[in-house]
């Protein structure tokens, strides 16, 4: 596969994580709320010590207001391997922005980016473009994907559906088994058709592993993991200079699994980057599924 195939299908790729492909009637995401702040909540703490661990769980999420890292990303799907470079920058609430390079010119050929409102994909090699709100991009809708819950993906961190952060208040809902005594402690949350899952250590409270579950009686199964591996300081905690995403969805005509791996190197808090995006006018807005038809009969 030559350099351009390969960032032509990088690129495809990141179409298919930013956007899914299967139309659902599912219409009841939940809307984040935003909870006020000046007002403190009272918690009623359970006796058992599953509350105190799932507090050192949250307590362990980086707390920097940007994320800013070089990175290798990888990707595979139906045995096809891309490998290009690129950058991520990250500023809490507001953005996750994924940009994939020519090797070695690092010339930009592709941009993702996710906001609380829309979701962003530029392919600058064909001069085209998706922008959709969250309503219109299926997976994400129905899978009750929102930004914050990606945010929690890509920052390490415990997400609570429908809500922007996991509050002292949340803490109560989430299951830690703390039986036996393994190194990895099971943290979970149910909530409707969705799962969450996230394997942590059990003497630091990290989460090593992540994974989301959506079952659909019309669509089956999908689930969405993020493992995390090589943890940098970050300020005064610790973030993973590698994470690991898998898709797995039984959805489409047949069962569907693409793997991306995002592999940092100089990561930092640096706030010098803006979160704006100008496309040029000659660029082309085109519909996700132009774009899934194509990649799917690859």
């Amino acid at each position: 596969m030559n350099i351009r195939h390969e960032i032509a299908a990088a690129l495809s790729l990141l179409l298919l994580a930013a956007c899914g492909t299967q139309k659902s009637s599912v219409k009841d995401v939940t809307t984040p709320s935003t909870k006020p702040s000046a007002v403190k909540q009272q918690v009623e703490i359970p006796e058992s010590s599953g509350f105190t661990f799932v507090q050192k769980v949250n307590d362990g999420k980086v707390t920097a207001q940007d994320i800013v890292a070089n990175l290798t990303f990888s990707a595979t799907m139906d045995g096809k391997d891309v490998s290009v470079p690129g950058s991520l920058h990250m500023r809490k609430d507001q953005m996750i922005r994924l940009q994939l390079f020519v090797p070695i010119i690092h010339t930009e050929v592709g941009r993702l980016e996710f906001t609380p409102d829309y979701v962003l994909v530029v392919d600058r090699l064909h001069k085209q473009y998706v922008k959709e709100d969250y309503r219109q991009l299926d997976f994400l809708r129905d899978n009750g994907l929102d930004f914050y819950a990606l945010q929690a993906l890509f920052w390490n961190q415990l997400y609570m559906p429908g809500e922007k952060q996991v509050d002292e208040s949340d803490l109560s809902k989430f299951r830690a088994d703390l039986n036996g005594a393994a190194q990895t402690v099971p943290v979970s949350l149910d909530k409707g058709r969705m799962t969450y899952h996230w394997d942590t250590d059990r003497l630091t409270g990290r989460i090593d592993n992540t994974k989301v579950t959506y079952v659909s009686e019309q669509h089956g199964e999908s689930t969405l993991t993020m493992k995390y591996a090589n943890f940098k300081p970050l300020g005064a905690k610790l973030f993973p200079a590698y994470e690991e995403l898998v898709f797995l969805t039984s959805a489409t005509k047949k069962v569907k699994k693409v793997t991306m791996v995002l592999d940092m190197d100089n990561i930092s808090t640096s706030s010098k980057w803006s979160t704006e995006t100008t496309l040029p006018s000659k660029y082309k807005k085109i519909e996700a599924a132009d774009i899934f038809s194509k990649l799917f009969n690859m």
